[in-house]
């Protein structure tokens, strides 16, 4: 994992893996792939039973506030919102 601009990314093997192919190092890449991503993929990775992203933030770059804020969100639109106020503190 490494930190710049105070964004910390992911290294290689811990990269997100978004199911239309799309890899992801840190959150600045998240909330530009969910800003052009189709509603299906963002369903597939998040639902009732699951929020790919909020794990993948949680377990790999270690913030479980957000992650925690993104498990309660079911919306693209919100989700975006939630991480550009992260990355704007």
């Amino acid at each position: 994992m490494k930190k710049t601009k105070n964004i910390i990314s992911a290294s290689d093997e811990l990269c997100f893996w978004s199911c239309d192919g799309l890899v992801l190092r840190n959150l600045e890449d998240l909330k530009k792939s969910l800003m052009r991503m189709s509603k299906k993929t963002f369903e597939y990775h998040v639902n009732r039973e699951k929020n790919d992203f909020a794990t993948w933030i949680d377990n790999v770059l270690g913030d479980r506030v957000l992650a925690n804020k993104l498990k309660k969100i079911k919306t693209i639109k919100t989700t975006i919102k939630t991480i550009e106020n992260n990355l704007n503190k």
